[in-house]
């Protein structure tokens, strides 16, 4: 399968074009239905692109297209040797380095201010985000969680999480209009 170009929709046009300066690491997701999810979203919120690392699935898989519905095709995104190496470059790069995980140092996902461009960590499903990773990042967030359950799937949390940066991308981006 041919990767699409990316084009703007009519939403991009009602942000003015707004560009997210994000790109996920999804490090050993486990569900090629997650890794769809992802791709999805990442289409929905503008990211800028998605790095897969270990296990996680790459295009093309009939059930990464199931849930991406097409945005596997329209966002970019690369296959990653060595997450640590990555997260190491794109330090080099100016990118803070963020993991989605419930840590005694996680900042709170409402009160975590992002210093873009963000690149956001996410890990496997039952195991998290591994601690080599997680020692490498400069901030931990987390999702507040009021019910009995302490987690939540990872392309919902993910979900969240890309729709949270983009509505503080935007404010900044507005306020410097």
């Amino acid at each position: 399968m041919e990767r699409l170009p990316y084009q703007a929709t009519e939403g991009a046009a009602t942000y003015g074009n707004l560009h997210l300066p994000v790109c996920l690491l999804l490090d050993n997701i486990r569900s090629m239905y997650n890794v769809g999810s992802f791709f999805r979203t990442a289409d929905g919120a503008g990211i800028e692109r998605l790095l897969l690392s270990g296990i996680t699935a790459r295009p093309p898989q009939n059930a990464i297209s199931k849930t991406a519905l097409g945005a596997e095709l329209r966002v970019p995104w690369e296959p990653v040797a060595n997450a640590a190496e990555a997260i190491a470059t794109l330090r080099q790069n100016n990118y803070e380095i963020a993991a989605i995980e419930t840590t005694v140092r996680a900042v709170d996902i409402f009160d975590w201010q992002p210093r873009f461009p963000v690149c956001v960590l996410f890990g496997h499903e039952v195991d998290g985000v591994a601690q080599p990773l997680l020692d490498a990042c400069d901030t931990h967030v987390r999702i507040p969680m009021l019910g009995l359950k302490h987690s939540l799937n990872v392309a919902s949390a993910a979900a969240i999480v890309m729709y949270e940066l983009l509505r503080k991308y935007r404010k900044l981006h507005a306020a410097n209009q």
